[in-house]
C-alpha cells in the first residue's frame, strides 16, 4: 500500500469510526500531529516497539458489578442504566454509590502477581486508572476526601492501600513502561457538576463562560492532581486521559464521536498540564484522547480494530471480558482470539491495550490468569515477529498476516488456525506472496525449525514435511520467519 492510499485508509477509518460508533467508545481523531520534542519522540518509538499491553478499570464499582462509573450519567443510554440499590431514584443511587467508598476493601489486592502474570503474557506496559469519571481516586490525592486512602474506606490502613503507587512499582520492577489513566471530567466535583444545577449529561453543568471562577476552581483540581501523579509515583511514560467532550469549544471536527454532546467550551488548557507533566517526567506522552493536535500523542480506537494499515501511531484498547469494569463470571475470550487479534493489530502497525477488571476482593477471575499464561506461552515462542515490527506489503493474504522487524533483515508470515479451532493444522505447501518483493535467504517456522523453499517470480513456495504438519504443540498460530 502506497503512502497515498494510507492516508486515504486512515481517512475512511476516522469518518466511518465517527459514525459507527456506539455505547461510550472513542475512536480515532482526525488532525494528527507528530510530536516535536526529541525525547517524546524518542518514548513513543520505545512504545511503538512494545505492541502488547496491560489496561486495568478498577474501582468502587467493582463491588456492584455494574459498567464503570456511567450509571451515574443522566444520559438514556444503554451504557448508562442503573441497577442496584435505589435505582428508581437518581439522587438516593448516587448516594448509594458514592458510599460504595465505605465498603471498599480489596484484601487480596498483590500488584506483584499481576505483574508476574502480564510479563509471563508478553505485555510490555501497563496503563492503570488512577481515577474514572466518577471521581472516585485510586490515589492518595490530597485535592479530595473522595479516595482509597481516606478513612471512610476501609483498605485506607491497609499499608498497600496507595493502589496506584503499589501497581506502578510492582509493575516498573519487572520491566514496564507505566501508564497513567486519569479522567478529565470528574463528576464528583462540584466545580463540575456544581450542585445548584442537576446534571444533565456528561458535560458540565453549567456554563463555563458564565460562571468563570468555578471552571477556573475545576482546572486548578485538574492540575493539581495530575501533577499529584507526575510527582510522587516514580518514573511515568504515558499520561492517558480520557473524557474528550473535555475540550475547547473551537477544536470541534465533524470527524469526531463525541460532537452531539459537546455542548460548551470546556478548555482545560492542556498547555499548561502538558507542560507541567513533562517538566516532572521529561518525554512523557501525552495522549488526550479523540481531541486531535499536539496533546494526543497517538491515537486510542476502542473496543474495534482499523481494517486496515495506519501511518500514525495508534493502539487498539479492548476488554478481555464484555465489559471494562469487572462483572461476575463474565465470558472471556479464548486465547485464540487474543492472538488473532494481536497479530492483526500488529500487522497493521498498532499496539494492543488489552483491559481486565479486577474484583472487589482484589484480584482477577481465574479465567483471566489462564488466558495471559495460554498467550504468554505461544508469545515466548513467536514474540520475536510481534516485538520491535513494523508493517510491510502485502500486510495480510487470507488468513496469513505479515510483519517485519524494524531493522529490514527479516519478515514473518502468521499463518492463523481456523476461526473456532485451537490447533493449527499446516498444508504440504504454503505460498506466499514475497514481502515488499524482497528476496529470501533461509526460511524457518519459528518453534518448528528450517524448511525447504523456492521462488516463482514474487511468490515463495514453502515445502513443509509431514514430521512438521503433525507436530501437535502448534496451535493459534505459526511465524514464518523470513530471512532477507
Amino acid at each position: 500500500m502506497n503512502s497515498r492510499k494510507k492516508q486515504f485508509a486512515t481517512i475512511v477509518f476516522i469518518f466511518l469510526s465517527s459514525y459507527s460508533a456506539r455505547s461510550q467508545e472513542h475512536n480515532v481523531s482526525a488532525g494528527y500531529m507528530p510530536p516535536s520534542d526529541p525525547l517524546v519522540q524518542q518514548n513513543l518509538a520505545e512504545w511503538q516497539d512494545l505492541k502488547f499491553g496491560l489496561f486495568m478499570h478498577w474501582g468502587t464499582y467493582s463491588q456492584w458489578g455494574i459498567v464503570e462509573s456511567w450509571s451515574l450519567c443522566p444520559e438514556d443510554e444503554g451504557w448508562t442504566v442503573r441497577r442496584g440499590p435505589h435505582a428508581q431514584n437518581y439522587f438516593d443511587y448516587v448516594k448509594a454509590y458514592e458510599n460504595l467508598q465505605t465498603t471498599f476493601n480489596p484484601k487480596q489486592f498483590n500488584p506483584e502477581k499481576w505483574a508476574d502474570a502480564a510479563k509471563q503474557a508478553g505485555m510490555k506496559y501497563v496503563v492503570f486508572t488512577t481515577k474514572h469519571h466518577d471521581g472516585f481516586a485510586m490515589f492518595d490525592t490530597q485535592q479530595s476526601d473522595y479516595k482509597i486512602t481516606d478513612s471512610k474506606t476501609p483498605f485506607s490502613s491497609n499499608p498497600r492501600a496507595n493502589v496506584t503507587k503499589e501497581i506502578f512499582n510492582a509493575f516498573r520492577s519487572d520491566g514496564f513502561k507505566i501508564g497513567t489513566y486519569f479522567s478529565k471530567p470528574d463528576w464528583h466535583s462540584d466545580d463540575y457538576w456544581w450542585p445548584y444545577f442537576p446534571p444533565k449529561d456528561r458535560n458540565v453543568n453549567y456554563d463555563p463562560i458564565k460562571y468563570p471562577e468555578r471552571w477556573e476552581n475545576f482546572k486548578n483540581f485538574t492540575y493539581n492532581q495530575i501533577e499529584e501523579l507526575m510527582t510522587g509515583y516514580g518514573k511515568v511514560d504515558i499520561l492517558w486521559l480520557d473524557g474528550g467532550w473535555v475540550r475547547p469549544f473551537a477544536t470541534i471536527d465533524t470527524a469526531v464521536e463525541w460532537q452531539r454532546t459537546i455542548k460548551t467550551e470546556q478548555d482545560i488548557d492542556m498547555a499548561r498540564i502538558a507542560k507541567m507533566a513533562r517538566g516532572h517526567q521529561p518525554g512523557l506522552l501525552v495522549v488526550d484522547r479523540t481531541v486531535p493536535g499536539e496533546y494526543e500523542n497517538y491515537v486510542t480506537p476502542e473496543q474495534q480494530v482499523p481494517s486496515e494499515p495506519l501511518d500514525i501511531p495508534w493502539e487498539s484498547c479492548l476488554t478481555l471480558g464484555n465489559s471494562w469494569s469487572y462483572v461476575p463470571n463474565d465470558t472471556y475470550k479464548p486465547a485464540r482470539q487474543i492472538i488473532h487479534t494481536l497479530v492483526k493489530i500488529v500487522s497493521r502497525g498498532g499496539n494492543y491495550l488489552l483491559n481486565i477488571g479486577p474484583s472487589p476482593d482484589g484480584d482477577w477471575a481465574p479465567d483471566a490468569y489462564d488466558r495471559l499464561k495460554a498467550v504468554g506461552e505461544w508469545m515466548a515462542i513467536n514474540g520475536e515477529g510481534i516485538y520491535s515490527s513494523r508493517t510491510i506489503a502485502p500486510y495480510a493474504q487470507h488468513n496469513i498476516y505479515y510483519t517485519q522487524h524494524k531493522d529490514g533483515h527479516t519478515s514473518y508470515a502468521f499463518l492463523l488456525s481456523d476461526e473456532n479451532n485451537d490447533q493449527l493444522h499446516l498444508p504440504p505447501t504454503i505460498q506466499l506472496t514475497l514481502p515488499d518483493g524482497k528476496p529470501v535467504k533461509r526460511v524457518e517456522i519459528l518453534g518448528l525449525g528450517k524448511l525447504k523453499f523456492k521462488t516463482k517470480g514474487n511468490v515463495l513456495e514453502i515445502t513443509v514435511p509431514e514430521s512438521k504438519r503433525s507436530n501437535t504443540a502448534l496451535r493459534y498460530a505459526a511465524a514464518i520467519k523470513l530471512s532477507h
